[in-house]
């Protein structure tokens, strides 16, 4: 019985640690990202530890077309995704009037596009079988507006909105989408997205294997949402919303400021 996890963004933090965590249970994997060492030391690792067939896919998915060209390889190389782990993804900080627009662009073209490239190419193969899993990793920024990560924070928001609707409408046919939405995570994150010096990036924060435990359990019982804290659920869940947005806004604000 086939049970092969393909993740995106998979060369080292959460992406890493999903793969860790599937292999773990047992279950084949094919890793996806742009750097191909480290995927290969992850292969080599995973193989070597749990006995898993672990297939190497150096390409870049950031882009409608890199992400419906990786669907390509993978069913021409005849493997059978079951859980599809949309992982990649980045941020950036700055005045969204100060940021160099190609890089936004390339922001939603990625969290967002992409995105919903694989879900719905490897979605319709799962509704074929009847069955099959996604978890689409967004973030507590989904909950929020996001002064000084304008663009980060929506594209975030268009995911877990997104990973909603399409579970409604593919339970049915035996496929679930789950939205795992962390707060602050340790991982080359913060660095990529010039975090250092705000108020966020100096939070505890959670670690990757954490996040990823929290998410890939979530995503095995079919839950809509996994937020990894539960002090972070009940701010999302019970306390923003009856905020005044204006005031979230310069809480937010703040946070970011350098």
């Amino acid at each position: 019985m086939s049970n092969t996890a393909l993740i995106t963004g998979a060369s080292s933090g959460i992406g890493a640690e999903f793969a860790r965590y599937h292999a773990r249970k047992g279950g084949d994997l094919v890793v996806v990202a742009r750097r191909k060492e480290p995927l290969q030391a992850l292969k080599t690792e995973l193989e070597a530890a749990h006995g898993v067939r672990v297939i190497v896919i150096a390409q870049d998915v950031g882009t409608p077309a890199q992400a419906a060209a990786l669907y390509d390889v993978v069913k021409a190389q005849g493997i059978q995704v079951d859980i599809l782990i949309n992982n990649a993804g980045f941020g950036g900080h700055g005045g969204f009037l100060d940021r160099d627009l190609a890089k936004d662009q390339a922001m939603i073209d990625l969290n967002i596009s992409a995105l919903v490239t694989l879900s719905h190419l490897f979605g319709r193969d799962m509704k074929t079988r009847k069955g099959g899993k996604m978890l689409q990793v967004s973030s507590t920024a989904g909950f929020l507006p996001g002064p000084y990560q304008a663009v980060y924070y929506a594209t975030k928001a268009f995911v877990t909105s997104f990973s909603q609707a399409i579970d409604q409408e593919l339970r049915k046919d035996g496929i679930t989408s789950t939205a795992l939405c962390p707060g602050l995570v340790h991982t080359e994150f913060v660095a990529s997205a010039d975090l250092a010096g705000t108020g966020l990036a100096n939070q505890k924060g959670a670690t990757a294997a954490s996040v990823a435990k929290c998410g890939y359990e979530a995503m095995m019982k079919g839950k809509l949402i996994a937020i990894n804290e539960p002090q972070l659920s009940f701010m999302m869940n019970w306390l923003i919303p009856v905020m005044p947005r204006r005031m979230v806004l310069k809480m937010i604000e703040k946070m970011q400021t350098k």
